[in-house]
């Protein structure tokens, strides 16, 4: 362990190994955990170090968004728009799920360098290239919105554990004056209990709906938009 941390000491500090190890950090402890002095100690270096790099935390957040897009893999552009935003869409909740903290983070802060425009262009460029008008790929951007960067707003998001089986029929009694939610709450995609959907399967569906409807706008005729 010592050894360990002798090399650590004596590689150089740059503002990549600072955002990296922000982000381990954040990844083992939460973002809400993460501070310039946890940082600095996870470093073994002062925290005062740290601002040759990052200018504050604010700056050290930016950074962290800037990596986390990078970190997104960029499909193969092809003929087919559709398939194409799919799987950009697919991998960068790939990075979502590696970083559950990063959702927040990624609304939270201002969106505008040079990495989330590369982003955002590499988007643009997918559907200007497949045949969408400028006024249609702008609606796009839009109605995708956060699954372009593989997280979604859900009204019936609830990320607490499962009830047992005692709970869910406490439950389902409190809920009998809502039958339509009880039978939504027990359909299939439940496993026949109450408990958490599955957000994959999930977002996956809510993005098809979203592409297979783009693809018709796409058809029809200009004046029909």
């Amino acid at each position: 362990m010592q050894a360990t941390s002798a090399t650590e000491r004596r590689t150089p500090l740059t503002r990549e190994r600072v955002l990296g190890t922000a982000i381990e950090l954040a990844d083992r402890d939460g973002i809400e955990a993460l501070s310039m002095r946890k940082l600095g100690q996870a470093l073994h270096v002062d925290a005062m170090a740290l601002y040759r790099h990052v200018r504050n935390k604010d700056d050290m957040l930016d950074g962290i968004v800037e990596v986390l897009i990078a970190e997104i893999e960029r499909p193969a552009t092809t003929a087919d728009w559709k398939a194409t935003l799919r799987a950009q869409s697919m991998a960068a909740r790939q990075v979502m799920l590696r970083h559950p903290w990063a959702r927040r983070v990624l609304e939270d802060r201002p969106k505008g360098g040079p990495v989330f425009l590369a982003y955002i262009e590499s988007v643009l460029t997918t559907m200007r290239e497949g045949g969408f008008s400028v006024e249609l790929a702008h609606h796009v951007l839009h109605v995708m919105g956060s699954r372009i960067f593989g997280f979604n707003q859900d009204l019936l998001e609830d990320k607490a554990p499962p009830p047992s089986a005692e709970q869910a029929a406490l439950m389902i009694r409190a809920l009998a004056p809502y039958p339509h939610v009880v039978e939504m709450a027990q359909s299939v995609s439940h496993d026949g209990v109450l408990g958490p959907c599955d957000d994959d399967v999930e977002f996956a569906f809510g993005l098809d709906l979203i592409l297979d409807g783009l693809e018709r706008q796409l058809a029809a005729p200009a004046t029909a938009r």
